[in-house]
């Protein structure tokens, strides 16, 4: 067997209206179907698939998400575009909308910043660096982390 893509990412949410505004309001995801007996949203933000992301709540009594280093989910990245401008306008964009950027990298194959959603699930957004130098040399997606600098 071989895997062909990564299809989805299902997330547990403690309130389904907060996060449905966070991934469809700030992010651009666009809801494709839900089932309300379920507590669940699915969205997508390409259309490559039926769904990208599948949002189902769990309540506000729910464990929250662990901190620090720990087994499981650390982040999950999403592209939004190939220029620093594009990333630049995420910034405005982010900061607009309350969003906390709680951090960014100079990855060398990517520009990437990391926000939290409601629920405290972080969030890689990024850039592809221009040419995308990992296409002829795959180990620069191993190179050592820089400060990010954005002109």
């Amino acid at each position: 067997m071989q895997v062909k893509e990564l299809g989805h990412i299902v997330l547990y949410v403690h309130d389904l209206t907060r996060s449905r505004h966070f991934y469809g309001e700030v992010l651009g995801f666009e809801q494709i179907a839900t089932m309300g007996d379920m507590g669940a949203v699915f969205v997508s933000s390409s259309h490559r698939t039926h769904h990208e992301l599948l949002l189902l709540e769990v309540g506000a009594g729910a464990t929250p998400v662990a901190r620090g280093r720990h087994a499981g989910l650390y982040h999950f990245g999403l592209k939004i575009g190939t220029t620093d401008d594009e990333l630049k306008t995420a910034i405005a964009e982010l900061t607009d909308a309350g969003v906390t950027i709680v951090g960014t990298s100079d990855h060398t194959v990517t520009h990437s910043l990391y926000i939290e959603d409601p629920d405290g699930n972080e969030i890689e957004l990024y850039i592809d660096v221009q040419p995308e130098v990992w296409r002829d040399n795959p180990m620069a997606v191993a190179e050592p982390t820089k400060p990010l600098h954005l002109a």
